[in-house]
């Protein structure tokens, strides 16, 4: 019964373990980009009513702010989710890849 016990309260931290190298790079893929700078949308509408509707949004990081390097971040984020380095560096992956 302790023994079971223990491994249910294992669970959560076996959870937190390491993920494939690959998927990864997919979820660090965007946190490199926002890092390299804003990104953003702007929209401008008329409804069937004929009402004007405009709408804006922008999305900045922290490692936008503090100047970091896309590189790194990415190196980084893929290092500490996978415990693997990446395939290949950021800068060499084409926007529309992922």
């Amino acid at each position: 019964m302790r023994k079971s016990l223990a491994l249910l309260a294992l669970l959560p931290l076996i959870a937190c373990g390491p993920i494939p190298v690959a998927q990864a790079e997919r979820e660090c893929f965007q946190r490199a980009r926002l890092a390299e700078q804003p990104r953003g949308e702007v929209g401008v509408g008329i409804g069937s009513d004929g009402r004007k509707t405009t709408f804006g949004e922008i999305t900045f990081s922290s490692d936008y702010l503090q100047g970091k390097d896309p590189d790194q971040v990415y190196q980084n984020c893929v290092y500490h989710r996978s415990g693997e380095m990446p395939t290949r560096p950021y800068s060499s992956i084409p926007a529309s890849r992922y």
